[in-house]
């Protein structure tokens, strides 16, 4: 074989090779720029409704505490959020209408797919959505005091029962301490909470010896506004002296009441007011030159003295402020937005507990746990659904806080059923299914 035709095979091979060479590496580099990146996605929020009227007669006491969970929820997103995750509100307004509050829960749970539902404020609000959240299985921490008598495996009662406000309150009355008064105006708005209250403290005073003449009840509309009848009433009621009002009116209610009381003369002197429905929040609307020295009962006031109350007030200011809500700086903390505050941080230590935000993974999580609330350590009842928390008399001072002049010395645990009116009823949910032992 000739030397020309080897060259040729040579030549032939090398042409080859390298047209395999460059395709292979032509098809190789178009590989590696067409292959995508996957994006890096950050975990989807989880989603808590927010169920408070933010227009209407209720707008007075329950726009703030639609604003301190938000706060809650910011604070609680800057230190990581819950599971990874962080918080996000859906805020409905069911804008002080009953019929509106069961619309905007059912929103919130079926459309909003919501993992939790902090709000209501009057009882018949929540008596309202609590058909919704038993048949979807949803879970709402309600934050206001109420008149008890009332057991669902859906609600967490964060606000006290009647046994931690009513009966404490008009047992300080009686005392000697509290002014031995013997006469009692039972004065509410006419809605389910005043009812059942003045039916318990009804039963209480004359369990106590008060003759039935000396007990008188009265009840007035949602935003009624013209008190001078009742107040002319309550002042020939007093004429004999030792006689006081517990009042139960609810929202703005309260300006025009107090004020005709100053405007006929009565005072805290005379009569005192014993309020279960005005706070810190509600004096703010309010004149308080006239108000000193009539009482309140609750389970924390602002001028509770402890880091953790400083810290939340001082936070709850700044967050107005910044955010440039009504009131910025100026605004007031008070017991149902210390309560409302606590419900979402209770919430999040059982979600975490609970490794999952499953209201049948995060109910039983709440069962006993502790947490240092601005009003002090206070524990989730380990069957009810209610928290142990102390109890607190204060008297209204000009600035519109509260000087507490009586407190009990430790936690007092949550009566649901007041022994008063329903004796052989208790609520226990770990042992009973949240049925009324009788």
């Amino acid at each position: 074989m000739s030397l020309s035709k080897i060259n040729l095979k040579t030549l032939l091979f090398l042409i080859v090779s390298a047209l395999f060479v460059t395709s292979c590496g032509k098809k190789s580099k178009t590989t590696t720029v067409e292959t995508p990146v996957a994006p890096v996605t950050k975990a989807a929020p989880i989603k808590i409704g927010v169920l408070h009227s933010l227009s209407g007669t209720m707008a007075i006491s329950e726009v703030s505490l639609k604003d301190v969970v938000e706060m809650a929820v910011e604070e609680i997103n800057a230190t990581g959020g819950v599971l990874g995750k962080d918080l996000v509100t859906e805020v409905v307004d069911p804008a002080s209408d009953w019929d509106l509050f069961a619309e905007k829960s059912k929103e919130l749970l079926l459309e909003k797919k919501v993992s939790a539902v902090f709000g209501c404020w009057t009882s018949v609000s929540r008596k309202s959505v609590l058909p919704v959240f038993e048949e979807n299985n949803g879970l709402l921490f309600y934050p206001v005091q109420y008149e008890g008598e009332e057991c669902s495996k859906n609600v967490i009662y964060t606000g006290a029962t009647p046994n931690q406000q009513l009966i404490p309150a008009a047992e300080y009355m009686m005392s000697e301490e509290g002014g031995g008064y013997k006469k009692f105006y039972l004065l509410g708005t006419d809605y389910v909470f005043p009812r059942t209250a003045n039916k318990i403290l009804k039963a209480f005073l004359l369990a106590k010896g008060v003759p039935e003449k000396n007990i008188v009840e009265e009840y007035t509309p949602f935003h009624h506004q013209d008190y001078q009848t009742i107040v002319s009433k309550i002042k020939k009621f007093s004429a004999g002296g030792k006689a006081c009002v517990l009042s139960t009116i609810n929202g703005d209610s309260n300006v025009p009441f107090y004020k005709e009381f100053a405007n006929q003369g009565l005072t805290a002197a005379t009569s005192p007011i014993m309020a279960f429905s005005v706070a810190e929040d509600e004096l703010r609307a309010m004149d308080t030159e006239f108000l000193a020295g009539h009482l309140a009962a609750w389970n924390y006031y602002q001028s509770v003295p402890s880091p953790e109350n400083e810290k939340f007030v001082k936070n709850f200011k700044a967050f107005c402020a910044k955010n440039n809500l009504p009131g910025g700086s100026g605004r007031v903390t008070d017991d149902p937005i210390c309560w409302a505050y606590t419900g979402v941080y209770l919430w999040k230590k059982a979600v975490e507990k609970a490794g999952s935000v499953a209201v049948d993974k995060v109910r039983p999580a709440l069962y006993g746990l502790s947490f240092n609330s601005p009003g002090g350590l206070v524990t989730m009842d380990p069957k009810n659904h209610h928290l142990a928390k102390p109890v607190k008399i204060g008297e209204i001072k000009i600035d519109g806080q509260f000087d507490v002049i009586w407190e009990t010395s430790g936690l007092v645990a949550p009566e649901p059923w007041s022994k008063y009116t329903s004796p052989n009823k208790s609520c226990d949910h770990v042992n009973h299914g949240g049925t009324y032992t009788k």
